[in-house]
């Protein structure tokens, strides 16, 4: 059986990688994880938060319900891989994150569950548009999931470059960081290069920002906490002689707690706007949260690393691993509901599956899907027991 899922699996993922398609755009991807879905028995429910859906497998008379979730949308990345025989179809589109992946593995759990039956309660299969940009989780809970499809729990998984294949990574707590953005507007005035006399340089006054907003983990936030402030773009409206009259500085914020989303904010506008005035220029700063933490609930972990350890073994699960400054739109779902967030393991750097995610040669390592298939229905079995 397992060989036969083993390719059936590889024949899912390679289907959806040749077929990206991005945020809220997931329509065919949504029909063929529907139809593939529907073929195991599922009752499955369409439409939710746009291309999102359900599926539901009830088993026994248990009353437990948790969720399996999994993400959809690919990036606007141009694939870079000439020889690759199940490359991307759609030309500037990816899965350069490995969500193909994801999502086979989640289908894969399916069949397993649907054909051994072994648990008791129901499973929600859960297969969310739009992660990439950190809205397709707000986008299907405003359209009722939770009160349409309650849970008692819900799991997620990411595949990780860098992690020997097949190992297993969580931890209670915070596990991956929110990310807030941020546009800082200078206006100053322009003016030939050879006379800056003349005007209000943008440029200097931007650069001065850039390196002020530095010290704001170094210099405010207590050392025992985590954050990073990373300018991003620095774009100016002036040309090879000409000093520019406006400035905009784009980036992103990374911290677990709320009580530093606040002060992050604060002095970057203090700032921002402090040395703009210092200059005479004008200053419009606006901060947005786009990820929420993602926080595992302590009394899931434990399932969640039983399973991990059930299926690759004691040694290839770290049950503490240190917390990661990259963001997660799943933990917009642990804000609503408790559950874990796990890291399996797509290869060791230089080997297959160390490509870094959203490179433009990365590819998911189809040696993980049978187990990332296997821990998920491994999950359904722990928490839902047969009585």
């Amino acid at each position: 059986m397992e060989s036969s899922l083993q390719s059936q699996l590889k024949s899912w993922r390679r289907h959806l990688h040749r077929n990206p398609e991005t945020g809220f755009e997931e329509v065919a991807t949504s029909d063929y994880v529907a139809r593939a879905l529907t073929a195991l028995g599922l009752d499955v429910h369409r439409g939710i938060g746009g291309t999102g859906l359900v599926a539901n497998l009830a088993v026994g008379n248990g009353r437990g319900v948790i969720g399996l979730r999994a993400d959809m949308d690919a990036l606007n990345i141009a694939e870079n891989a000439p020889d690759r025989p199940h490359a991307s179809r759609t030309q500037g589109k990816m899965h350069a994150c490995g969500h193909d992946g994801h999502m086979s593995m989640v289908l894969g759990a399916a069949r397993l569950l649907a054909e051994r039956r072994d648990f008791s309660g129901t499973v929600r299969f859960i297969f969310q548009p739009a992660e990439e940009h950190g809205r397709g989780a707000k986008a299907m809970m405003k359209d009722g999931l939770f009160e349409r499809y309650p849970v008692d729990a819900i799991f997620g998984a990411h595949n990780m470059p860098g992690m020997p294949a097949g190992t297993f990574a969580t931890r209670a707590g915070g596990i991956m960081a929110s990310e807030d953005n941020f546009v800082i507007h200078i206006k100053a005035r322009g003016t030939h290069a050879a006379r800056p006399h003349m005007g209000i340089d943008p440029i200097v006054i931007a650069s001065q920002i850039v390196l002020a907003l530095q010290t704001i983990v170094s210099r405010n936030l207590d050392p025992s906490l985590q954050a990073v402030v990373s300018c991003t773009q620095f774009i100016t409206d002036g040309i090879r002689n000409v000093i520019p009259s406006n400035v905009t500085i784009k980036g992103d914020t990374r911290s677990y707690a709320p009580e530093v989303q606040t002060m992050l904010a604060t002095r970057m506008r203090e700032i921002s706007e402090g040395i703009c005035h210092a200059h005479g220029a004008e200053c419009t700063f606006e901060y947005t949260h786009e990820f929420a933490p993602t926080v595992n609930s302590p009394e899931y972990v434990d399932l969640a690393v039983a399973a991990a350890r059930n299926i690759a073994g004691t040694d290839q699960v770290d049950a503490n691993v240190q917390p990661m400054m990259i963001s997660e739109d799943f933990g917009a779902f642990l804000q609503a509901v408790p559950g874990n967030f796990i890291f399996i393991g797509n290869g060791d750097t230089g080997k297959e599956g160390g490509i870094p995610l959203h490179n433009a040669t990365y590819d998911f390592n189809d040696n993980i899907l049978l187990t990332g298939a296997r821990y998920f229905a491994e999950i359904a079995r722990l928490a839902l027991p047969l009585s």
